[in-house]
């Protein structure tokens, strides 16, 4: 309790301290241009956050941040649920939207003006007398989150700002009321309450005074251990449904917001999309892959981060993709390779993965050795066509007299990268003797799975222990652990794997002969 209490003072005084040296105001301000540079904020709420809250809103919004602040000010009535990644300010933004909502109201619907910041159309007062009176001011935020401390620590910045934020004091007058301010609980003299609650706990007397909760935010009500439990997350959906969520009030107009990310297949945040007006899934990058807010987060800032994470740690904070390791390959198995003159065959082959900017580019080196398939060398990246042919030529020197059949998926296969191959080879005197994968391929997941997990699971499939620690038999490791039905977790390493495998097959069932293929220079495959 000591150390909890302690953490929560740590919290509180960094908050305190960012506050009040970013909040300088001019006391010798004038009445009217008071009033004036208000109004002007108020019709701008961009500018309100900026203006407010300098040290939160430091980079300019992306246009879902836009979109998203747009749909809780505009709508009185709202559910919505924020998937957004890490480091994309879900619950900054959305402490500054309720900010607003207390302190301004919500923005009439019928009204439009164009935002100066983005140059997009967002919905904003004129700020007449009788558009104000038409203003809904909210009066009781609940915020709830996987434990009572966790909510304090969430609650905190609110109360901060309203504490000791000089500029909200200066236009809106003092928040802090005496008798009625504890950490997780208190109440405006404006007579606006705030609740810290966490999960399970009793909901019981949540009102200010005739007032029930008309903003419900639920952040982070997920934890990893619950979502192992399906017992557990059933129990903690009802409660968030029948006790939380019931606090409302039938009459009156309520903005419920859930703040996470999907870490589990099935958890509370993925039960509520299926209630939600709106579902706002927002991950580090576009399917493109280039930051989905450039404004604050650079590629090689990104890179930077998911470096330091496991590949599953990656797709579940930052790609709102959870995957079960292990579900259909456990750990795998390693062995040292043989000498390359041991193997039956020798078969290189790469999935260049055209479908998606986003996608790895594969190539395996696999050989078959008695019963045995093993993977000696393998290259698994984000990367272009020119480091992909690189590859082909470090395994080309790699098996240098013994025979290797080289293949690639030619569904992938465009006329730019026939040419890059060709102008490669003209290039260095070396022609890759490489030839494209024609047969029909089932669906991924089974053929994968089908094909290569009996292997794994009868001692079969081994990845080069003498590669273990190469980043690239790494990924080619993970991706294999990260395998799973349904999932959207990168698969062109396993991928990769199969062919190599299923050609292999391919060429015993014929006896074992090799027909090696003409050169990409020479035939256009």
């Amino acid at each position: 309790m000591k150390k909890t209490k302690f953490k929560q003072l740590k919290h509180w005084q960094l908050h305190v301290k960012m506050v009040l040296s970013s909040t300088g105001i001019n006391e010798q301000e004038p009445e009217a241009e008071k009033r004036k540079r208000i109004k002007a904020l108020e019709a701008d709420p961009e500018k309100w956050f900026k203006y407010y809250f300098p040290k939160y809103a430091f980079a300019a919004p992306a246009a879902f941040h836009l979109a998203a602040t747009n749909r809780v000010l505009q709508n009185k009535e709202w559910y919505e649920v924020r998937l957004w990644s890490r480091e994309l300010a879900k619950s900054t933004r959305t402490m500054m939207e309720v900010l607003y909502l207390v302190l301004v109201g919500h923005i009439p619907e019928e009204t439009q003006l164009m935002s100066t910041t983005m140059q997009i159309k967002l919905p904003v007062p004129e700020r007449q007398n009788a558009e104000a009176k038409q203003r809904l001011k909210k009066r009781y935020v609940l915020l709830v989150s996987n434990s009572e401390d966790n909510a304090i620590r969430l609650l905190m910045p609110y109360k901060a700002n309203l504490e000791y934020n000089k500029r909200i004091i200066q236009d809106y007058g003092l928040q802090m009321s005496p008798g009625n301010w504890q950490m997780g609980e208190f109440v405006s003299l404006d007579g606006v309450a705030f609740r810290a609650l966490g999960a399970g706990q009793s909901p019981r007397g949540t009102r200010n005074e005739e007032r029930r909760p008309d903003i419900i935010l639920f952040d982070d009500v997920d934890t990893d251990a619950d979502c192992l439990n399906p017992e557990i997350i059933a129990r903690k959906w009802r409660w968030i449904e029948e006790a939380a969520i019931g606090t409302r009030s039938v009459s009156e107009p309520t903005t419920i917001i859930f703040c996470g990310n999907r870490i589990s297949a099935d958890c509370c945040i993925e039960r509520a999309i299926q209630m939600a007006d709106h579902k706002d899934e927002i991950n580090i990058r576009e399917e493109d892959g280039n930051p989905t807010w450039p404004e604050k987060n650079s590629n090689k800032d990104i890179d930077r981060v998911l470096k330091q994470k496991s590949y599953a740690a990656q797709q579940k904070e930052y790609f709102n993709n959870p995957i079960t390791e292990g579900s259909v390959f456990e750990a795998m198995a390693y062995k040292p390779a043989r000498p390359l003159n041991e193997y039956k065959i020798l078969v290189c082959y790469t999935d260049p993965s055209y479908k998606c900017s986003n996608d790895y580019k594969a190539t395996v080196l696999v050989g078959k050795w008695r019963d045995e398939y093993h993977v000696i060398k393998s290259f698994v990246a984000l990367t272009t066509t020119a480091e992909l042919i690189n590859w082909h030529y470090q395994i080309m020197d790699l098996v240098k007299g013994c025979n290797c059949y080289y293949l690639i998926e030619e569904v992938f296969m465009q006329d730019v990268i026939r040419k890059e191959i060709a102008d490669a080879g003209k290039r260095t005197g070396r022609n890759i003797p490489i030839s494209g994968d024609t047969r029909k391929k089932p669906e991924k997941f089974m053929r994968i799975e089908s094909l290569l997990e009996p292997l794994h699971r009868n001692g079969q499939l081994y990845l080069n222990e003498n590669e273990r620690h190469n980043p690239h038999m790494k990924r080619l490791a993970e991706q294999f652990v990260s395998f799973t039905p349904g999932s959207r977790a990168h698969d062109d390493g396993p991928d990769a794997v199969e062919g190599a495998v299923w050609k292999i097959g391919d060429i015993m069932g014929r006896g074992g002969i090799i027909t090696f293929p003409k050169t990409v220079s020479e035939n256009r495959l």
